[in-house]
This record gives C-alpha cells, sequence and structure tokens, in this order.
C-alpha cells in the first residue's frame, strides 16, 4: 500500500514537472497576446524617453551641490515648494520623501541617492497612474565653478499617459538654460 501511494505521488511530480515548461510557455504566449491586443487597440507600447543636459554654475562646488536637496532648491528654483513626509521637518537627506503638486495631481518624490557632496543626487518621483520619472544629477568641479549634469529618464504608466510622457519630455529638452540662468543668478546674491 505504502509502495503504492509512494509511486502515485512520484507519478503526479513527475508529471507536473514535465507539464512545467508547457504551462509557462502558455502563459508567456497569453501575456504576449495581451500585449498584442493592446498594441493592436491603439495602446502601442508604454513610452520611455531620456533627456540629457548639462550647464555650468557659477560657483565652487561645495557650494553648489548642496543647492539641489529639495528644501534647499527652494532659494534657486521658483515655485519649488516640496511638501516633506519623511523627515517630517524640511531636511535633505538620501531617503528624504516629499510631495510636489502637479496640476490636481500629488506628485510622490524619494531621495534614492543623496550624496552632493560626492557629486551624485538622484531622486525618483511617480504622478500616480501617469507615470515614473527618475532625475539624475552629477555635480563635478571646474576650477572655481561646477558642471552640472542631468538626466531625466521618464516612463510612462499606462497607454494613456504616453503624450504626457511626450510632453514633459520634450519640456525637459529646453531645461538646461533655465536651470543654468536660476541658479546662476541666484549665486550672484551669495556673499563670497
Amino acid at each position: 500500500m505504502r509502495l503504492s501511494l509512494a509511486f502515485a505521488i512520484g507519478l503526479l511530480l513527475g508529471a507536473s514537472v514535465m507539464a512545467l515548461p508547457k504551462l509557462v510557455c502558455r502563459a508567456y504566449a497569453a501575456l504576449k497576446g495581451l500585449r498584442q491586443n493592446a498594441a493592436a487597440k491603439g495602446g502601442g507600447n508604454l513610452l520611455h524617453t531620456e533627456q540629457k543636459f548639462t550647464f555650468v554654475a557659477r560657483a565652487p562646488v561645495e557650494v553648489v551641490a548642496p543647492l539641489f536637496g529639495a528644501d534647499k532648491e527652494r532659494v534657486w528654483a521658483p515655485g519649488w515648494d516640496p511638501s516633506f513626509i519623511w523627515p517630517a521637518t524640511a531636511h535633505d537627506r538620501q531617503g528624504m520623501v516629499f510631495t510636489v503638486p502637479h496640476g490636481h495631481q500629488t506628485a510622490v518624490w524619494v531621495a534614492s541617492s543623496f550624496e552632493p557632496l560626492s557629486g551624485r543626487v538622484q531622486y525618483v518621483y511617480v504622478l500616480p497612474d501617469v507615470m515614473a520619472t527618475v532625475i539624475t544629477l552629477e555635480v563635478t568641479p571646474e576650477e572655481n565653478q561646477t558642471r552640472v549634469k542631468v538626466e531625466y529618464d521618464r516612463t510612462a504608466l499606462r497607454f494613456s499617459a504616453n503624450d504626457v510622457v511626450r510632453r514633459f519630455s520634450k519640456e525637459d529638452d529646453k531645461s538646461g538654460p533655465e536651470w543654468e540662468k536660476q541658479i546662476n543668478d541666484y549665486l550672484e546674491t551669495v556673499p563670497k
């Protein structure tokens, strides 16, 4: 009796293992079919864009780099007013979480990397059901100035958001001169 039970269990396990590749292939084909159906209905692929720009801030890196913190950015970026969730009191640091209004929605931001004096700041923000954005900044000293490289990576979270991502990406492409002017105008007011 025990032998036949063990044999039956072994037979079922063996059949399951043999069927697993077929089940995986069927699941993959079904998923691929869903994607193709969405594309055929006009959904297409979710849009992903990458835009980069570089500018020079006319101050040493130790003055410029901290200005890319969510709280410190308020002094040079007109209209920038994040609401801090953590830490509760505005304090620039890695892991900070804050919100920023975007029209009738609110984006949730997280500082995934905040090492300004080491030359790297990165934020990830999500506009629910619209897009996810990664903003990476690299700051490099150049004599008494600072070279700032900015990259925006945006991904639509649904097909209907592709146009929103496309519009933001076009704005990102023109942001370099605006950022350079705003930060350098502020730096001119800082006592040396």
